[in-house]
């Protein structure tokens, strides 16, 4: 279980997203942090593969794995 501190604006907004729609805030923090964590996952994952580049191909060497040499 996590604790949150929101700020009031924040918090009066929710709640009345929560009321006006007949869901907990609960649910709409959840919601909230699901598709930001993976919006920030992406953006973690993309720039570890910046800095941690793995084997680079030519498309030469990709048709040539692949079989699609001629």
């Amino acid at each position: 279980m996590v604790g949150i501190r929101l700020p009031e604006e924040m918090e009066v907004r929710l709640h009345a997203l929560a009321e006006s729609t007949g869901r907990t805030m609960s649910f709409y923090v959840r919601e909230a942090l699901n598709e930001y964590l993976d919006d920030l996952e992406d953006r973690y994952r993309g720039l570890y593969r910046l800095e941690h580049p793995g084997k680079r191909l030519s498309m030469e060497d990709v048709g040539r794995e692949l079989g699609l040499e001629d």
